[in-house]
């Protein structure tokens, strides 16, 4: 697929990066001779210095030929416009568009973006993403990811275990025998650094990194089983106001009165225009970086801090210093590296990654055919990935334990109807059934042939 992306900061670099490294034709966009240099020079993208929203500029960048424009741009009227170029001057297929203002997606202005309005198929907004990430997190204190699918009626959990959990070193068959209604399968095991799909023989050890996907209602269930159920922050401090931050807080009033929020924010002027919006949140004018200031938010008591500005250096010694000063749970949003692998020991309990959040929303329109969501975990090594099945998959009609599934995937849930079916052996796939599943990173475009979904892959 010839995908064109316009802007080159880190959302736009983030998405080129990996839909060039899955071997589609990528020209990323941007006003930037460096960075275009920097991006071009170190990975198989092409570069082009100028405005995405100039024809002359499209149209070097191959516009004639290609499938998808991303504009993903600062400037969400910048993006608007190279979708518009794109659609009427060039007859790109699919235009997405970033858009940051929250003006623009208020559902009193819902019609703005219909097919009659705009010439935009998809609008992606990073920010809101990336909060209700944080608020999935806050809401299962335990996991460090949490990915909901079908609906929200099945959710994909990430977990750390600890000594202290009471199924470890126990083989994964033995678990279902012992819990046969738990309504969750263990779909990856990251040991020693190391992913990979489990049998039903595998056991898991303290200290690693475990995916299950679960029906929704069994969530709570299936984490005091691991030994992690944790009750949801009722305080909360929120490191930064700006457009994630305060999304955070707003949605945090909306939905439980009885949760104290707090924010820093180092600008004076967005301190008090922030304050003016939230009802109940108290807003406090500092660094996060400075202890009094911290002292006065009351990080010593507070259960949950999340460092949301927009620097990711301050995010992540913010978030250790927080932990250090008593904050129960420290998570802090990193875009530009990864330090995921290194959270826990340098004290942080989730590293939010706005990256995968925004590439999970694209490659959904990226893989054509019947795929409804694909998350990617892990730092990108492996994938939850939501499909249809269609009448003419080899896995219609037969017992999975039947079906040769390629060695890195696995099927964690199947959503007929209004009820999600935790597989096992005996269960058979229907055409239109909706599977759940994860496959290690090189192992998706096997699903391919699975599901007859046409990923294209280049």
């Amino acid at each position: 697929m010839k995908i064109i992306i316009c802007g080159a900061g880190q959302v736009g670099r983030g998405i080129a990066e990996r839909l060039a490294g899955e071997k589609n034709d990528v020209t990323l966009i941007d006003t930037s001779e460096e960075l275009i240099q920097s991006i071009s020079s170190s990975q198989d993208i092409q570069g082009i210095v100028g405005h995405g929203s100039h024809p002359d500029v499209l149209e070097r960048a191959g516009a004639f030929d290609a499938d998808m424009i991303i504009a993903a741009t600062f400037v969400d009227e910048v993006n608007m416009m190279a979708c518009e170029v794109a659609n009427g001057l060039f007859e790109i297929p699919t235009k997405i568009a970033r858009v940051r203002a929250q003006t623009y997606l208020k559902p009193a202005y819902r019609k703005l973006f219909t097919r009659d309005n705009t010439a935009i198929d998809v609008i992606i907004s990073p920010e809101i993403a990336v909060g209700e990430m944080v608020l999935r997190r806050l809401a299962l204190p335990g996991a460090f990811e949490a990915v909901y699918f079908a609906d929200e009626k099945a959710i994909a959990i990430g977990m750390t275990l600890h000594e202290e959990c009471p199924v470890i070193n126990t083989p994964l068959s033995q678990l279902t025998d012992l819990f046969p209604d738990l309504g969750a399968v263990v779909v990856a095991i990251m040991h020693d650094g190391v992913l990979t799909v489990p049998h039903g023989d595998d056991q898991m050890l303290a200290g690693d990194e475990v995916f299950l996907i679960a029906k929704q209602e069994s969530a709570h269930r299936v984490m005091t089983l691991f030994g992690l159920d944790e009750e949801p922050a009722s305080h909360v401090l929120i490191g930064g106001g700006g457009n994630i931050g305060l999304y955070v807080a707003q949605k945090l009033e909306e939905r439980d009165s009885k949760i104290k929020v707090r924010i820093v924010e180092d600008d004076e002027a967005r301190a008090e225009e922030i304050s003016e919006i939230l009802k109940r949140t108290v807003v406090l004018n500092g660094s996060v970086l400075d202890e009094e200031t911290m002292r006065e938010a009351g990080v010593y008591q507070t259960e949950a801090f999340i460092a949301l500005t927009n620097d990711d250096k301050v995010n992540i010694l913010a978030g250790m210093l927080a932990k250090q000063q008593g904050a129960g749970q420290s998570m802090s949003l990193v875009s530009s590296f990864n330090v995921g692998p290194l959270a826990q020991a340098i004290g942080l309990d989730a590293v939010i990654d706005p990256r995968s959040v925004t590439v999970s929303g694209i490659l959904r329109h990226v893989r054509r055919g019947r795929i409804r969501g694909v998350q990617p975990v892990l730092g990108g090594a492996g994938e939850v990935v939501e499909a249809e099945a269609l009448e003419t998959s080899p896995m219609i009609g037969e017992q999975l334990r039947n079906i040769d599934l390629p060695e890195g995937v696995r099927i964690g849930a199947i959503w007929r109807g209004d009820e999600i079916i935790t597989p096992d052996g005996s269960t058979e796939i229907k055409p239109h059934d909706k599977v759940i599943m994860f496959a290690l990173s090189n192992q998706v475009q096997e699903l391919q042939n699975l599901f007859h979904v046409g990923l294209e892959y280049f």
